[in-house]
């Protein structure tokens, strides 16, 4: 493929993400809302694995401890257009990243599911579409719960990959 095709088609995909808005954020319970005067920005779908490992807490007692989420971020059509990994960070094929610090918490309506997040922007990289996103929420979870039984003496520092899927949202301040 040539320079100037694949740079047309980089272009096009930064395009495409620069306009995909969602008008409207998604209904969700005060405790998770983003801030006032935030717009959502983008709309990514994530699949993907929660890699837990086998820790001694501060009670010195081994629980499944999550090291980093491994996931793909996708469009509404399904096509792939980033990932998801430690920190927790979000990277685009713009090349732009956000990391995220959670900031409110609560339970997914699903009980075998990871929580709903709310988290603000703690840094960025690069330039592009999330190179303005100043909060980030995770909601409709699915799995991704660490296991409740296995992790023992006989396992200590194992992992674990537990599948799972959200919704994020990204938001920037209105212009």
């Amino acid at each position: 493929m040539s320079r100037r095709l694949l740079h047309a088609l980089e272009l096009i995909i930064l395009v495409t993400l620069a306009n995909a808005q969602t008008s409207a954020p998604p209904q969700v319970p005060d405790a998770i809302k983003a801030p006032a005067g935030e717009q959502v920005l983008l709309k990514a779908h994530a699949s993907g694995f929660q890699v837990y490992t086998c820790q001694a807490g501060a009670d010195n007692k081994l629980s499944w401890t999550l090291k980093a989420p491994e996931a793909e971020l996708h469009d509404d059509q399904g096509a792939t257009i980033g990932q998801h990994f430690a920190g927790p960070t979000w990277q685009l094929k713009d090349g732009s990243q956000v990391a995220g610090k959670v900031v409110a918490r609560m339970d997914s309506p699903d009980a075998d599911a990871i929580p709903w997040l709310l988290l603000s922007a703690s840094g960025h990289a690069g330039n592009g579409v999330l190179s303005r996103v100043t909060s980030v929420q995770r909601i409709r979870t699915q799995g991704g719960k660490a296991p409740l039984a296995g992790c023992d003496t006989d396992h200590h520092d194992a992992e674990t990959k537990i599948k799972y899927s959200a919704d994020y949202y990204f938001y920037a301040p209105e212009r």
